[in-house]
């Protein structure tokens, strides 16, 4: 046998593990010596292999390896993108992220360019699932969103990307709404009601905004600004009528002999008017 031949069957021998898992001898099938004998097709196999069986660390360092060995294939650009999906499933965001941006860097026009800028938002937005995290996060995929919703409307990762924009919205609308409940409860008025203020004006399409409003009620009353109490009971009754916070408005405010109708020259009057007019929501 040649010796090119011989060398050739030592290293299928030895990584017979690569493709039909018969491991042994303490054999580590990621040896780039032994990944180098095979073709990227056998791989991307392996690679694929190991997704469907949920080991998605494994997957991604194969998709890697085709990567590099095969830079300038259309085997190592499927791998790359693939590559970022098996670091999400492992929910290693930072080098999901990284993979999914390598591939638009590389790949701007691709069609798969609207699931790398997808994969790229999720790395941001499946960490944000806590109120209380840091919303910078939250921000971060918000903008990444966007991106998706305005560059690839047509795509099929369009549609997700609007339900999880309107879903990150309302998440940093429910921190506003967490903060300034924690300075109501401490009796900080002032600085609760620039809190509330935030999510009427900046996320009124959100689902926060009824109580935002009964919570304006609560602060201004407590801080002896009836006008603008009665102002934000007078918003509630016009758009929010059927909630809870409508009724704990209106007994707040009837309790005390008040109206809730606009009044005065301040920002909820103003608001007022648009909703009046309908060119708020």
């Amino acid at each position: 046998m040649a010796a090119g031949g011989a060398k050739r069957v030592a290293a299928v021998l030895a990584a017979c593990g690569l493709l039909v898992g018969c491991g042994g001898g303490g054999f580590s099938p990621r040896a780039p010596e032994v990944l180098e004998a095979y073709t990227a097709p056998e791989i991307f196999e392996r690679a694929e292999f190991e997704m469907a069986r949920d080991r998605f660390d494994d997957a991604a360092f194969y998709f890697g390896e085709v990567e590099r060995l095969y830079p300038y294939s259309d085997w190592g650009r499927r791998a790359l993108i693939m590559q970022a999906a098996a670091y999400h499933q492992d929910r290693d965001y930072e080098n999901a992220r990284a993979a999914a941006q390598r591939f638009l860097d590389f790949f701007p026009a691709d069609p798969d360019a609207a699931y790398a800028q997808y994969l790229l938002a999720l790395s941001y937005y499946d960490q944000i699932d806590e109120v209380g995290r840091d919303q910078g996060l939250t921000f971060q995929a918000l903008q990444a969103l966007r991106v998706v919703i305005e560059q690839y409307p047509d795509s099929q990762y369009a549609e997700p990307a609007i339900l999880k924009f309107d879903l990150a919205f309302d998440h940093l609308a429910a921190k506003e709404m967490e903060v300034g409940r924690f300075y109501l409860g401490r009796q900080h008025y002032a600085a609760s009601v620039n809190r509330f203020r935030v999510v009427v004006e900046d996320f009124q399409t959100t689902s926060h905004t009824p109580e935002a409003l009964h919570r304006l009620v609560e602060a201004y009353l407590s801080l002896g600004l009836v006008e603008e109490a009665q102002t934000a009971g007078a918003i509630l009754g016009y758009n929010f009528q059927a909630t809870e916070w409508y009724e704990a408005s209106f007994a707040l405010l009837t309790g005390q002999g008040l109206e809730m109708r606009a009044m005065g020259d301040n920002w909820l009057n103003a608001i007022y008017r648009q909703v009046v007019r309908g060119e708020w929501i």
